[in-house]
């Protein structure tokens, strides 16, 4: 059995939200789509400008991709400083590098301006390599990033309790408790005015001058301004399905003594993918958050992938004892840079943030202030670099076709290939498989006390045929990343509409139970 809460650190150590479902149709300057750290940014950056805003989220807000995070504020990402300089220019470089760093002395300002206790702490950030095979684009990142404008530079030393080849280092990062600070912001934009509605998905988008969002509940909302914040958008007229690539991640979280914090926020690229970072926790002790081991939602068990970033973990922290344990998920833009700004070139009124790579913490932030300044009628340097509408086919020909060559061999091969269960009584208790029952393709999950539940199997978003992931206990579409509970609830987009549940025929009687008389 796989060891610690089944739970977010930030989700356990916060009250739960419970603001109100929208009831009644309301009207205002921007209505902002998706409760997590880039809504909730937005909506307070517009609040603070002076426009109505409301918010509206599915089920509750920083809950969701903002409540299972790992929490970095480093304008750091990886090796992104070569890619962006040899893919646009240096002066792309340049604006990418201020527009995070600004992101991070945002939340370092409004902390200290609502006085919110949210754990932020300064710590430098380290991009590191254990082969010396990987020196020179350690080397390389680190010239990179301080031609940029970051204070970075390259070290053989760290914090870390084992030794490495070489690592890019940058001052002046950060670390913070994201679910705090949200749920601060939360409750001063509302009370500055601003709205928020919980448990109200929306369901329609009507692009004009004025917008309207419908709800789930037959509610409008009216808006001259739409932002589609929802992480993996879930109007998507501009067909970013196909520049946007999901990706997941496994979180664990392990007390360590006080005086073994590696002080500091850590990624590797190598062992597919190694974040270290830690938190306050309990006297003399900190809370050590790794993660690592990236896949595609609706590949199957993550088992196995839980198992090595356990292991990997006790071996570099002997110390190390897991408490917790969840995942994290983002997307990722076929350029490598986020999309935030005009959804798309036939609109003036709906805008968008998403595709944040793995680095959604400064740029949630971040993208929280490009858009209110672009709503208000501001546009900083920045602008052009995450413009949506930005389209350079030799930079973006080879992911393109990739990611839609992957999701026609879903839509088309996962229709003809066939499951371990060829019967919804072949599916052991505690398993999920898709089964053809009728003729058709059913999601079926039997519980360990042996009671069968069954949903279709086709994503509601486009179709593709979905995938049991075990150890999470969820069905998951290998094409878009919608996740949806075994019941058919939608846990994740861009999937807006449930998995229609299923009746199952009756199951044969087992001739080896007793039944009575």
């Amino acid at each position: 059995m796989l060891p610690g809460s089944e739970e977010s650190y930030w989700m356990d150590t916060t009250s739960a939200t419970a603001y109100p479902v929208l009831t009644d149709d309301v009207d205002v300057d921007v209505v902002v789509i998706g409760g997590g750290i880039a809504g909730i940014c937005t909506a307070w950056e517009l609040t603070e400008a002076g426009q109505t805003v409301a918010l509206v989220e599915a089920d509750r807000i920083a809950a969701g991709v903002t409540g299972n995070t790992t929490a970095k504020l480093s304008a750091l990402h990886t090796l992104i400083y070569q890619r962006i300089r040899k893919s646009f220019d240096t002066d792309a470089a340049r604006l990418y590098a201020a527009s995070q760093q600004q992101a991070i002395e945002r939340v370092f300002d409004v902390a200290a301006r609502l006085n919110t206790d949210c754990d932020l702490e300064r710590v430098p950030a380290y991009t590191w390599a254990d082969s010396p095979d990987q020196l020179d684009r350690i080397r390389a990142e680190a010239d990179a990033a301080a031609e940029a404008g970051l204070a970075a530079s390259f070290v053989t030393e760290t914090g870390l309790p084992f030794p490495v080849a070489g690592a890019v280092r940058v001052e002046n990062q950060a670390q913070f408790h994201p679910r705090s600070y949200l749920l601060a912001l939360a409750a001063d934009l509302t009370w500055n005015g601003g709205l928020i509605f919980e448990r109200t998905r929306a369901t329609g988008l009507h692009d004009g001058d004025p917008c309207t969002v419908t709800t789930e509940g037959g509610r409008t909302i009216t808006a001259r301004r739409v932002v589609i914040a929802t992480h993996y958008p879930v109007f998507d007229r501009a067909l970013t399905f196909a520049r946007l690539e999901p990706r997941r991640e496994l979180v664990i979280a392990a007390t360590i003594p006080a005086e073994k914090d590696p002080g500091g926020v850590y990624l590797t690229p190598e062992h597919n993918t190694r974040s270290v970072r830690t938190a306050p926790y309990r006297e003399g002790q900190r809370l050590l958050i790794v993660t690592g081991e990236h896949f595609s939602p609706g590949t199957g068990d993550a088992t196995e992938q839980w198992w090595r970033l356990i292991d990997w973990t006790g071996e570099r922290f002997p110390h190390a004892e897991v408490v917790y344990r969840w995942a994290a998920q983002d997307n990722t833009t076929t350029d490598h840079v986020p999309f935030i700004g005009r959804f798309h070139p036939a609109t003036s009124h709906v805008f968008v943030a998403t595709g944040f790579g793995g680095w959604g913490m400064s740029t949630g932030v971040m993208a929280g202030q490009l858009l209110a300044a672009l709503i208000t009628g501001d546009e900083p340097a920045w602008t052009g670099l995450y413009d949506p509408r930005r389209l350079n086919p030799v930079r973006e020909a080879g992911s393109i076709l990739k990611l839609g060559a992957r999701t026609v061999g879903h839509f088309v091969g996962d229709r003809a290939q066939s499951s371990h269960a060829d019967s919804p009584a072949d599916v052991q208790p505690g398993t999920g498989a898709v089964v053809r029952v009728r003729g058709e393709q059913w999601a079926v999950y039997r519980d360990e006390t042996g009671a069968a539940h069954a949903v279709a199997a086709r994503c509601t978003h486009l179709g593709c045929i979905v995938n049991f992931n075990q150890a999470e206990t969820t069905w998951e579409c290998p094409c878009h990343g919608s996740r949806f509970g075994v019941d058919g609830a939608v846990l994740q987009g861009p999937a807006t509409r449930p998995l229609q549940p299923q009746q199952l025929p009756a199951e044969p009687a087992d001739p080896a139970k007793p039944t009575d008389r």
